[in-house]
Order: C-alpha cells, then structure tokens, then sequence
C-alpha cells in the first residue's frame, strides 16, 4: 500500500453532536476517538501517509498525541479534503471520515482489493425499506446508501473536485464521467452524527479515569484608579492592577493551571497581552472561552485549589462569593473550588503592598460523555 495515502477528516465542529465535546475527542480510554480510527487503519495496512485533517484550533495539540501527517481544515468537507489533497503524492488516496469509526475490517478489504477497478471504490449498503424523494415513490432496488472509505484514483478525484460541491468522492468523481464500483458495505460502519447514534456503535469504549494536574502562578502590580477584580468579583478599592485586561491574577493564575493540566501550553500563548482584542477585557470571559476549549477537546474540570498572597487588600470578607461565582462558571459544585488567602508577612513586593499573587491548582480528567447513554 506503498502507493496509497490514507486521508482522515477531523475538522467537523460537531455542531448536531449536542455535547460539549466534539465527537472526534470522544476518549476510548486515553485515546481520543481521531487517533484510535487512525490507528486501527494504520494496523491494517501499509499506508505510505497517513494524513489527520483538523480543525485549525485543534491541530497543535493533535500534534502531541501522534506522529502523523496534519493538515488544517477548512469551511466544508470538501474544502478539508482538498487541503489535504494538496499534499498527496501517492496514485491512490483512501478517504474516511471519523465519524465512521466502527471499522469492519472485511470491509476494508473488500474496498481495497478493488484498487485501480474503477476511478472510485465505494462501499454500500443496499435499502431495505420504502423509500420515496418527496411524494415519489423509488424503485428500492435501485438506491444505495453510500459509506466511507472511498478509495480513488488521486488526481481524478482533484480534477472531480473542481467540478463543483459534492458530499463525498464518489459523487464528485461520478459528476465528470469517472468510474465508480461499489462493493459490499457494513452496518457496523455507521456514522456517528448525534448522541443516540452512540447506543449504537459497539465499538465506543468508555474514557478511562486517569486524572491530570496542573499549577499556575500569576503577579500584578497595583494600579492606582482602576477597578479591582479577584476571581471575577469586584473588590472594594481604591486600586486595581497593572495589566493588558482588567488584570484578575486569580482568574490568570487559574486558567494557567487548567492549560497546564490539559498539556495546552500558557495564557500568553491563548490571550496574547499584544492583542489588542484582549485590552481590558473581562478575565471572566477568557476563563470561559478554556473552559469550552477544554471541554471540547474531550476534558473536564474535576477540582480547583486557589491561593492569594496579599498583604491588602483583605481577602477574607470575599472568599466565599468567590468560592461560588467561580464554580458557576466551572460548572463544579462550590466545594470542588477552594480558596484560601495569606499574607507575606510583611516581606518582599507583597509585603511592601506593591501588588500580589496568586497560586492555582486544577485537577482535570476525561469527560465522560457515556454518563446516562445505555447501549
């Protein structure tokens, strides 16, 4: 299969999947749902590539859970495909989407023993109910349910793709006259495209229950005339700090330490201070925006830990509306967020009242998207 890359396409947002995760990073244990199909298809055949399609939010931290070839998605999946296209240099190209990832392997074999039989080999199912296009009425014999992987001849399938949009090789191929050949498919290779599509793909293992730290430290000075800001509550003062956004070093320190957890670098490299969409900004928002990253690439946040250093002002009268409107925006019960405040002793900048910090602690673990789904 030396002459063969194998493409597949990961960049979809899961808009009708109606979780918080994006079904590609559904975990199988501790391996998302990406990885998993493309292992299996790797330990079935010799690709010379295998090339991962991905959103371009996630494909940097793709790169840390495998040595394949990552190409950036884009608007449509054929727009995803021809990006990867672009860097196919073999005469035959295996399409799969991730959402099919119950993967039968006689199947497989059946679409790659028909390499070079046609312009495209594409498995399918025949229909076995009625089927009407509106109010007509279709000869059942003569439809098809078409599946992926679709093997084709790479440079048809890049001249087939200018001819217009298509939902899959085969439609794209066929538009230009090219050959396609169809071969039998399987009902295990059912799309994953909603939540109740879960109940119905054996293949879904739930994540395992491995647990992720991360520790997060941030300082500010204090800044005469501005609001103050910890933890998303505003603090009674005549001061606030010297920062980019509204300077809430709780809520820095604590997204530093769910990054860490999550193995997805520092707030700098997310909110960067030398862009401006972030001047002023409400660190409660940024909180939120990792929250759903996080979420969406298949993690949780379990418990968080918070400790202000602070010689003024004073913390205590705060702690536990802290407490409370940071586990709202976690969405973690307020036991689950703790808080706690010390002083300096008087030494150091802090003790000289020049401003504090802020040490965060955040345990993180897979989310269970299995919770309350029986097969």
């Amino acid at each position: 299969m030396n002459d063969t890359t194998l493409i597949l396409l990961s960049a979809g947002s899961s808009s009708r999947f109606a979780l918080p995760v994006k079904k590609q990073w559904l975990f199988q244990g501790d391996t998302p749902l990406w990885q998993k199909t493309a292992e299996k298809f790797g330990s079935l055949s010799n690709f010379k590539d295998i090339i991962i399609v991905s959103s371009p939010t996630d494909i940097e931290y793709m790169k840390l859970f495998a040595d394949y070839k990552f190409v950036a998605g884009g608007n449509s999946r054929q727009e995803s495909l021809s990006n990867a296209l672009d860097i196919v240099d073999t005469p035959f190209v295996l399409v799969n989407d991730i959402a099919r990832c119950c993967i039968d392997e006689d199947m497989i074999k059946r679409v790659i023993s028909q390499k070079g039989e046609a312009d495209c080999i594409v498995p399918a199912l025949s229909a076995v109910d009625t089927m009407y296009e509106g109010d007509r009425l279709l000869e059942r014999s003569m439809v098809k349910s078409i599946q992926t992987p679709q093997l084709s001849k790479t440079e048809v399938l890049k001249d087939a793709l200018k001819n217009g949009e298509f939902t899959d090789e085969s439609g794209a191929i066929s538009s230009i006259g090219g050959s396609v050949k169809f071969v039998e498919g399987s009902y295990i290779a059912r799309k994953l495209t909603t939540v109740d599509d879960i109940k119905l793909l054996p293949c879904l293992k739930k994540p395992s229950s491995s647990r992720f730290t991360g520790f997060g430290i941030d300082t500010h000075q204090f800044e005469m005339n501005k609001k103050m800001y910890l933890c998303g509550v505003e603090i009674e003062s005549s001061y606030g700090f010297k920062a980019h956004s509204d300077g809430d070093v709780a809520i820095h320190a604590m997204i530093d330490a769910i990054l860490g957890a999550a193995g997805m670098g520092d707030i700098g490299e997310h909110f960067p201070d030398t862009d401006e969409r972030y001047k002023d900004a409400d660190s409660t928002l940024l909180l939120k925006d990792t929250i759903r990253l996080i979420k969406s690439l298949g993690l949780d946040i379990e418990q968080c830990d918070i400790t202000i250093i602070a010689q003024k002002p004073k913390i205590s009268p705060y702690k536990t509306d802290m407490r409370k409107n940071l586990a709202k925006i976690m969405n973690i019960l307020p036991r689950y967020m703790n808080i706690k405040a010390t002083t300096s002793e008087e030494l150091g900048f802090i003790g000289r009242e020049e401003g504090i910090t802020v040490h965060a602690v955040a345990t993180l673990k897979y989310y269970d998207w299995s919770e309350g789904i029986e097969k």
